[in-house]
């Protein structure tokens, strides 16, 4: 069978989190419009009778304003370690720009073969797409140029197809019903993140993290507590919101997501908390990440 690993790589919001989560049918990534949602290299795992493919969704590769963003972009490029394939994921709507070039530079340094992967074509019309196809093929730096909608599933079999071709022989790594590599409680708390993301403005989505501070399940129920930590005052009164409403949203929100994963009853207690500066303390965001996944950044 083919085995090997391919990474996810763009610039923020260019649909790599959606593309895997199609791939792989299943919510494995979080998705939303802010820059900055997919925090992690997250492993998934899909296995056929035919292939075995990891893939690895990353941040997205941006200019960083702190530490954090420092560790994403660190976090970004580290993934291409070892693989054997990456998908260069480009916004179909926005021209090619010198963030995209500065993305494309980096994974030119690491001698493997590049699959473009030119994303939201539903938003193009045909000779739009034609146009922009033709002018990107003129570059001669992709081992394939592929047209996909993440969001509808366009094209995402042929470009599986395409996939395994290139990949070596080799023997399965995982089980077959292995498809992520991270702890559920990782899940949990990007879950919650995830709909933080969508009930609030600008200002809040870069300065939450997640916390679990007790999880207890049962056959019929998990019982959880999170920490919500945000850098100042204002914003946890952003989240929690007049007289907690928002904060009740968020956790209605996260329980229907987290009931219909476990397909357990779920209870959910949500505390925010103020921590000065988090992102930009190498101490606390490894201290955060291992507790969730238990990586650290720099490993």
């Amino acid at each position: 069978m083919k085995i090997g690993f391919v990474a996810l790589i763009g610039r923020p919001n260019a649909g790599k989190s959606t593309l895997l989560n199609q791939i792989m049918k299943d919510k494995i990534s979080i998705v939303s419009d802010k820059a900055q949602t997919t925090r992690n290299s997250i492993k998934a795992i899909l296995t056929s009778d035919e292939a075995q493919i990891v893939f690895i969704d990353t941040p997205g590769i941006h200019k960083p304003l702190h530490e954090l963003g420092k560790q994403l972009n660190k976090t970004a490029v580290s993934a291409m370690d070892g693989v054997d394939l990456v998908y260069f994921l480009l916004d179909a709507t926005k021209p090619f720009g010198q963030g995209d070039q500065f993305v494309l530079d980096l994974i030119k340094k690491e001698n493997i073969p590049i699959f473009l992967i030119f994303n939201k074509i539903d938003l193009l019309t045909k000779e739009q797409m034609i146009v922009k196809l033709t002018e990107l093929n003129q570059t001669q730096l992709f081992s394939e140029i592929i047209p996909v909608s993440a969001i509808n599933n366009d094209n995402v079999e042929t470009l599986l197809k395409v996939t395994e071709a290139y990949l070596p022989d080799g023997e399965a790594m995982y089980p077959v019903d292995v498809v992520t590599e991270y702890p559920e409680q990782f899940f949990i708390t990007e879950i919650i993140r995830e709909q933080i993301l969508v009930s609030t403005s600008e200002e809040i989505p870069h300065s939450v993290a997640i916390l679990i501070d007790s999880f207890k399940e049962d056959k019929k129920s998990i019982l959880i507590q999170a920490s919500i930590l945000v850098e100042r005052d204002s914003q946890k009164s952003i989240i929690i919101g007049k007289q907690g409403q928002k904060i009740k949203a968020i956790g209605t929100a996260a329980r229907e997501v987290l009931e219909k994963r476990f397909q357990k009853n779920i209870y959910l207690d949500l505390i925010v908390k103020v921590e000065k500066n988090w992102r930009n303390s190498s101490q606390k965001l490894n201290a955060i990440n291992k507790q969730n996944t238990g990586q650290n950044y720099n490993e």
